[in-house]
């Protein structure tokens, strides 16, 4: 038996829904549809006078009829199976286009992609979901497509079509809560919103929260864009790939719309412009990775990228998503890692962005109690809805793989993990097990960390946390949560607290100096000073050392001399390697100008010699994740706030030998226990000269003498100025002498040893 035709008839009452704007799945009455005697064509055209149908192969015509409902137009051409045809419009005002029929297309987005979406197992549905340019059928147009369960209908709305949410009703897919369309002859760089209806017949346009790219702020409306780049930095990544030790890891912290402005009255750099600027100034000063602030397009200024209103997209304050993949790839070039901060945290509650999407909850929890973030006035993710943890793991993703990131550092992950984080009592629900850890947080966040490990096992993911979750850093595993470094800032405010005291009286708190290494191998640590340290007019570090003005400079130094030396990777807020003393100039950018005066100029050549001191000297990274690649010489010498230790290396030759003074008191004849017998040479202190200091007493080497100190054999005794660090290497280690044995004479002859220091 022969397959029976569709049975087809215009449904008057689905008509009135689409002309009303309600109908949410306008495929099913508009478009070419088969029949048992021929096919049916139906268009929708408010405001036109007329429509006609044209077969491509044959340019034969057919007149659409609206005598019915205005604006919808129909004809039924018998004895005729499907065909491919366009539409030839013309409107009272005499103008004409023609249009390719949108609802002329099967669907794109295939059950296995909503299965995946659905379980929250999609981790490339950026690809999917969105406005993507295709070619369907040999067609060019952009396939539009948007996950919004609660709405009765969904359009696409822009310049393209007058804003009309009726013009380009979306096709609901069954049980996927996705609605999607594919219009074409829409290029690059078309604006467009969703026009979203509520159940209860309310509308209004929201961006798209896969869009790649967004107009302006104030503006918001999101932009179809062009992903397509030459990467250049393969030979970067081999590079990488081929590492297998521990390495250097120096991080800039950065805003980039702060870091340098136009001098021709433009606000920002480009990505492309602003890449050569800070490129060629973190490579001269030796760091060997910049953070940039959220650079995902956010709509107020002043959070500085931390409440993102699109999270697929770089914003547009500096340019394209091509000049920022230029500014990576630039950044490659010069050997330099980028790192940027994600927020899968918060997102921000106005209407601009992912608040109440589809009318209701829907990226945040239904309650309010577990849906608000108090202390910011934002909204926290449903980590436990399966597509919305399905958005941030594939945008964690999405950042790695199509702008070639090296790292991700999650902002503020305490506010994440604890359901009580900021509430008061009464203010938040406790998990089933009357607990305050947020349990599906947790569970995003080990998925997080697996799939990205799987994926991209050289990018980094580093997560700050206040509160001392512990094992961040250690496998899923073995317990923990998978992450690879994690901000130590306990060793932050410790440090910043002690420094802040007169030295008259840090011998009273000498434990905040040194209780760090107790756990310094707890986890993998990044030691920061971060822009956290110096915003909300807290000023910059130098200004919370005590202290006249050389003296501010001279603590300054030893902080940072100490930051270097002790185990853990390195980060510093931008301008502060410069002593920046309030968060920015009148430009709104760190104020370079600072650089005219010589104590700043001269605290940036510090800093700069010892960032490259760093990556010279293996024993200061090699095992910064060993607990032998530490030892405390004396860690006790609370009266004179001094401390001693060493960092190893794989290489015994590369071990360095470190003494700071923390108080103005110098020590003409301070005598250090060594951990070897031989001659140690000096090879960097933060009193020298140059670095604003009044010079050094140990210019020459300085050998061991078998004398007992710190617990040890042998000890040097040096010149130890105040407020200073000093690194010592040993040149050469003296070994035992051999007992050379001569042919006896006669038996009277002894044997004559010459004793030397072991």
């Amino acid at each position: 038996m022969a397959n029976r035709k569709p049975v087809f008839a215009i449904n008057w009452t689905e008509v009135d829904s689409l002309v009303a704007g309600s109908h949410d799945n306008p495929h099913h009455i508009l478009g070419m549809h088969e029949t048992s005697d021929g096919v049916y064509i139906n268009a929708y055209f408010p405001g036109a006078e007329s429509v006609k149908a044209v077969k491509k192969t044959s340019k034969e015509k057919y007149e659409l009829v609206s005598d019915r409902v205005a604006g919808f137009f129909s004809v039924k051409i018998l004895d005729e199976t499907s065909f491919v045809y366009y539409l030839e419009v013309e409107y009272a005002d005499g103008k004409k286009k023609t249009v390719i029929d949108p609802y002329a297309f099967e669907p794109v987005i295939d059950p296995i992609d909503i299965s995946k979406f659905n379980e929250g197992t999609h981790y490339e549905i950026y690809e999917k979901l969105g406005a993507h340019p295709c070619m369907l059928d040999g067609v060019k147009g952009v396939l539009f497509a948007v996950w919004a369960p609660h709405a009765a209908r969904v359009s696409v709305v822009g310049d393209f079509n007058g804003w009309n949410g009726k013009v380009h009703a979306m096709r609901r897919i069954e049980y996927s809560g996705i609605f999607e369309l594919f219009i074409p002859g829409l290029e690059c760089g078309e604006i467009y919103k969703y026009e979203i209806m509520t159940k209860a017949g309310n509308t209004f346009m929201k961006p798209d929260p896969y869009a790649n790219y967004t107009e302006l702020r104030p503006a918001n409306a999101s932009k179809i864009a062009d992903l397509s780049y030459e990467w250049k930095d393969t030979s970067y990544f081999e590079k990488m790939a081929a590492l297998k030790n521990e390495m250097p890891m120096n991080i800039y912290e950065v805003h980039l719309g702060s870091f340098k402005r136009p001098a021709d009255g433009r606000e920002f750099f480009s990505y492309r412009e602003i890449a050569k600027e800070l490129a060629d100034y973190v490579a001269d000063m030796g760091y060997t990775h910049v953070e940039l602030m959220p650079i995902m397009e956010h709509e107020n200024d002043s959070s500085w990228g931390y409440q993102t209103t699109a999270f697929y997209a770089p914003t547009a304050r500096y340019g394209e998503p091509a000049d920022f993949m230029y500014f990576v790839d630039y950044m490659h070039s010069k050997g330099i890692g980028v790192i940027c901060d994600w927020v899968p945290s918060q997102f921000p509650m106005n209407e601009g962005g992912l608040a109440r999407f589809d009318g209701e909850p829907l990226y945040e929890p239904q309650d309010n109690r577990r849906s608000e973030n108090p202390r910011w006035g934002t909204y926290i993710f449903d980590y436990g809805r399966k597509e919305v943890k399905n958005f941030l793991i594939s945008n964690a993703l999405y950042w790695v793989s199509k702008y070639h990131l090296d790292g991700l550092r999650i902002d503020s992950a305490a506010s994440m993990l604890y359901l009580d984080y900021g509430k008061s009592y009464g203010n938040w629900i406790p998990n089933q097990y009357g607990g305050n850890e947020n349990l599906d947080a947790i569970a995003f966040l080990k998925e997080l960390s697996n799939i990205l490990n799987e994926r991209f096992p050289k990018c980094m993911l580093i997560v700050e946390e206040e509160s001392g979750w512990p094992m961040l850093t250690e496998k899923t595993s073995e317990g923990g949560m998978g992450f690879d470094y994690r901000w130590n800032m306990s060793w932050m405010r410790n440090l910043l607290s002690y420094m802040a005291l007169d030295p008259l009286y840090r011998k009273y708190e000498h434990k905040k100096l040194t209780s760090s290494l107790s756990n310094a191998y707890d986890e993998n640590y990044i030691l920061e000073f971060s822009h956290n340290e110096v915003v909300g007019g807290k000023g910059s570090i130098v200004d919370q050392m005590p202290g006249g003005y050389e003296e501010k400079f001279s603590n300054l130094r030893l902080l940072y001399g100490y930051m270097m030396m002790h185990p853990g990777k390195k980060l510093l807020f931008m301008g502060q390697d410069f002593a920046q003393c309030k968060e920015f100039n009148e430009a709104g950018e760190i104020d370079w100008d600072l650089l005219d005066f010589d104590a700043h100029t001269i605290l940036r050549d510090y800093v700069k010699a010892l960032n490259h001191l760093y990556k010279q000297e293996p024993a200061l990274y090699e095992l910064d994740n060993n607990p032998e690649g530490f030892e405390w010489i004396n860690e006790n010498a609370a009266n004179e706030s001094v401390i001693s230790f060493v960092r190893k290396a794989g290489r015994q030759e590369d071990m360095l030998l470190i003494v700071c003074n923390f108080t103005p008191v110098s020590h003409s004849k301070y005598k250090v226990g060594v951990p070897a017998a031989g001659s140690y040479k000096e090879i960097f202190c933060s009193d020298y000269k140059q670095f604003g200091g009044d010079g050094s007493k140990n210019v020459k080497s300085i050998v061991s003498k078998r004398s007992a100190c710190d617990n040890r054999k042998n000890s040097i005794t040096i010149s130890l100025a105040p407020l200073s660090m000093s690194i010592f290497k040993m040149e050469s280690v003296e070994k035992k002498a051999t007992v050379k044995k001569a042919a006896p004479k006669s038996a009277a002859k002894t044997k004559r040893v010459t004793k030397t220091e072991e």
